[in-house]
């Protein structure tokens, strides 16, 4: 937990990283805190470089967000790591402890927080999802979380799909993974309670009239918005959360952590409604 005497620094690192929505997230957190003198900030930094950085940083360091591609780098680097980190194989948030830094996945809240409040889920056996990348790997820890206990994975190579299914085996999933152009969408949607979709919108327009018949999904896509799938999740009625909730939700444990307060929720929401043009509700 971090001390709230004196000016503290916090930043997100990646590569690219200019793009981060980040710093929005946060600099609203500390100014709805009363942490004047507190920053929040980008860095360049790519998996090679971000043992150095991080252990370069002064004691004036509370935490880090990391995005791609140094969140495996960043589980390997901490002196300790949480159970859910472990589970999904990498860690998007870094908090200083004592001497050490402690790795955690916030992305984890972020699928939960977004699936419960945008997309409306309440529960539900089965899950489908597309794609096998990070975004996946934390997806299937986070629907774990929710009560899922299978999951469907659809790749275009099953072979590259090892961490996503070493990630939902950790986290006590029984899973199958398919391959995209042998699945039998009707029959998968027909099964299941909850999307998850990590693959680009163009990939999933052939198939959208059968996944929007899913009772919950959560689109990662937000930009450009709408996607050919949410536009028919919502013309059916369905509970459809994206990329951008995922992004609010994941932040406020990481704003908890580094401050040792309870996040602002509606200060962050309203930041980042405000710095995204109030495309979306963003409801918390």
């Amino acid at each position: 937990m971090a001390s709230t005497d004196g000016p503290r620094r916090a930043a997100v690192l990646g590569k690219p990283v200019a793009h981060s929505l980040s710093p929005v997230l946060h600099r609203a957190a500390f100014a709805a805190l009363g942490l004047d003198g507190w920053t929040y900030d980008r860095f360049e930094t790519d998996a090679d470089e971000l043992p150095g950085f991080v252990d370069g940083l002064g004691p004036e360091w509370v935490g880090l967000s990391v995005t791609m591609p140094g969140k495996r780098r960043a589980l390997e680097h901490a002196s300790e790591v949480t159970p859910r980190a472990a589970a999904v194989g990498a860690a998007n948030t870094l908090v200083r402890q004592g001497g050490g830094w402690l790795a955690d996945c916030t992305d984890v809240d972020g699928v939960t927080g977004a699936l419960q409040a945008a997309g409306g889920y309440t529960a539900g056996d089965q899950a489908v999802v597309l794609g096998a990348g990070g975004t996946a790997a934390a997806a299937v820890v986070g629907l774990a979380a929710l009560g899922v206990t299978t999951v469907s994975l659809v790749v275009r190579e099953p072979a590259r799909a090892t961490e996503t299914v070493d990630a939902a085996k950790r986290a006590g999933l029984a899973v199958e993974v398919l391959r995209w152009s042998e699945v039998g969408f009707a029959d998968l949607a027909g099964r299941a309670a909850v999307l998850v979709n990590t693959v680009p919108p163009d990939a999933v327009v052939p198939h959208v009239a059968e996944l929007s018949r899913i009772g919950s999904v959560l689109d990662v896509i937000y930009h450009p918005w709408p996607t050919p799938l949410a536009e028919a999740v919502d013309r059916r009625g369905g509970g459809l959360a994206t990329g951008l909730d995922m992004l609010l939700h994941q932040a406020f444990g990481q704003a908890e952590q580094f401050t040792g307060q309870p996040a602002p929720r509606a200060a962050m929401r309203d930041a980042l409604r405000a710095a995204t043009g109030n495309i979306l509700p963003l409801p918390i």
